[in-house]
């Protein structure tokens, strides 16, 4: 299956009162259990998705990965901005990361820490002891 992203509505409008700043605020991602679904509509924060976050446990702590090296693009011929994040990795040790389906990108700067995108794997997967979980150059497409 492939990888889908979404945007939660509460994103778009603090995009659009300027409430969030893709270039210099502090982004981390959060990975979510097999069980969680996301919504678009409620999804807005991040303690609205907190109860399916993965436990601490095997080389996954809660809310401790910091995105880095972002840049901000305008791309005139695909008519959107774009914000990429370097690659993220978690590495399991002494036990396995997951099962998890889908990873969550939240705003720790904005007060409530909004939920930025949802990445849906497609798939549950299961990272054994001494293996990594990465994602590579998560992206923000704004059309």
């Amino acid at each position: 299956m492939a990888i889908v992203t979404t945007v939660p509505n509460h994103f778009k409008y603090l995009l659009a009162t300027k409430a969030v700043d893709l270039a210099n605020d502090t982004f981390k991602v959060i990975l979510m259990d097999s069980a969680f679904a996301f919504d678009k509509d409620t999804h807005a924060l991040l303690a609205d998705v907190t109860a399916n976050q993965l436990a601490t446990g095997y080389g996954y702590t809660q809310d401790s990965k910091t995105l880095s090296g972002v840049t901000v693009s305008e791309n005139d011929t695909s008519d959107k901005a774009t914000s990429i994040w370097s690659d993220v990795t978690w590495t399991a040790s002494g036990g396995a990361i997951g099962p998890t389906g889908a990873a969550i990108i939240y705003d720790d700067t904005v007060t409530g820490d909004p939920v930025v995108m949802c990445i849906d794997f497609g798939a549950d997967y299961t990272t054994s002891d001494g293996f990594s979980l990465q994602i590579q150059a998560p992206e923000i497409d704004i059309a």
